[in-house]
């Protein structure tokens, strides 16, 4: 993870080095710690790399405070990588589709998605300013390690606004930090919070960030696992709904916003053997989980989502007959529900693991207190008691 120099004592900073991104992943409480209750049956890690193959990078950038000097900071910002197949099958296309719930935002390559049902590489997440250089250096990446399946790339990079507490307009996510978020890439524990591209979002006016969920299907409905990875960065404090719960109604003190903003990437991986048109149909399914914890889609939000699967592989292949497998579209009510169900746990994922963050221009943005959550949800628990009796 990368790191500007004077952005923490070295105290801390010693500290944070002496944990890989998947120790300081383990060491943070998620939101089942909190006892907060989900539909579904997590997989292992409860992270998208449950899904065989997958990997997730971060590059995380951090450093400065003060007033805001454009070009100089303060930077809190980041860029985060999922690849399909991993680094080692970075280049071997994946069956994939994608849904614009809102339209106020980027997710660049997705124009041949849609064309061809196809997806080339990782897809990649950072803030809006910097999706051009995070695609060049995409590409710069394929062609140092030789690959790429074609003359022209075409790269998936999407973005959210991180600008209330970064120095945007100075450009500061360089293709170094690209290429250290694939390099760095890996298929166990996948960091969540202030990490990568969700460095600097705010979720429900608390810290937001990255956060990722996983379901696992029972052998009847084929055994297949559903990954999700979300960049959240959207919503007012009174939309926020967990568990069912109008948890933002109950903490309202510290808001951000005066009106509804922001934006949320949500990325969708499975092993169930999916052709483009069910893999987009799967990417309308994230907007009922996003819709479960209170969003509204507002005007100003890009809420844009991707779904890929990681079977059918040599899809991609140029020469001769491919055979394919599918699953029948009867067979998919438990892969929308699956994914349904990890949205909304990756977004409280995110909000339970982001920390306080103080940046441009002393601002600070507080994050979801976990035990006034707790508090929130056994109030409405005795209620619900109560009501039965």
């Amino acid at each position: 993870m990368t790191r500007s120099a004077g952005w923490l004592s070295l105290s801390v900073l010693a500290a944070l080095c002496l944990l890989s991104p998947a120790a300081r992943a383990q060491n943070k409480p998620r939101a089942r710690d909190l006892g907060i209750p989900f539909d579904g049956t997590a997989g292992p890690l409860n992270a998208i790399t449950d899904v065989r193959g997958v990997e997730v990078g971060h590059s995380t950038l951090i450093s400065g405070e003060g007033k805001r000097q454009v070009g100089f900071g303060p930077i809190r910002t980041g860029v985060t990588a999922i690849l399909p197949r991993g680094q080692q099958s970075s280049s071997e296309q994946v069956f994939a589709g994608w849904f614009s719930l809102n339209g106020n935002g980027e997710m660049t390559g997705t124009t041949w998605v849609e064309e061809s049902g196809l997806m080339e590489g990782p897809v990649m997440i950072t803030n809006t300013h910097s999706v051009g250089t995070v695609r060049d250096a995409v590409i710069a990446w394929w062609v140092k390690h030789g690959q790429g399946n074609q003359p022209w790339s075409l790269p998936v990079v999407a973005e959210t606004w991180d600008g209330y507490l970064n120095d945007i307009n100075g450009f500061h996510v360089k293709p170094q930090h690209v290429f250290e978020a694939l390099e760095g890439a890996g298929s166990g524990p996948v960091a969540e919070g202030n990490v990568g591209g969700g460095t600097g979002m705010i979720c429900h006016e608390f810290k937001g960030g990255i956060g990722t969920a996983s379901r696992k299907l029972d052998e009847k409905q084929g055994g297949y696992t559903v990954g999700v990875v979300v960049q959240c960065n959207y919503g007012l404090r009174h939309q926020l709904r967990i568990a069912g719960v109008p948890v933002g109604r109950e903490i309202s003190e510290n808001l951000v916003w005066s009106a509804e903003t922001g934006s949320i990437i949500v990325v969708v991986a499975t092993d169930a053997p999916l052709l483009p048109q069910q893999l987009k149909r799967l990417a309308r399914r994230a907007s009922l989980g996003l819709a479960r914890n209170g969003s509204i889609s507002g005007n100003g939000s890009g809420d844009i989502f991707i779904a890929f699967s990681t079977a059918n592989p040599g899809a991609g292949n140029s020469t001769g007959l491919v055979q394919l497998t599918m699953l029948p579209n009867d067979r998919m009510n438990p892969i929308f529900e699956a994914t349904v169900q990890a949205t909304e746990e990756a977004i409280i994922n995110a909000l339970v693991a982001a920390d306080t963050m103080t940046g441009a221009d002393n601002r600070t943005v507080g994050a979801l207190p976990h035990e006034r959550l707790r508090q929130v949800l056994r109030k409405y628990n005795r209620l619900r008691e109560a009501a039965k009796n």
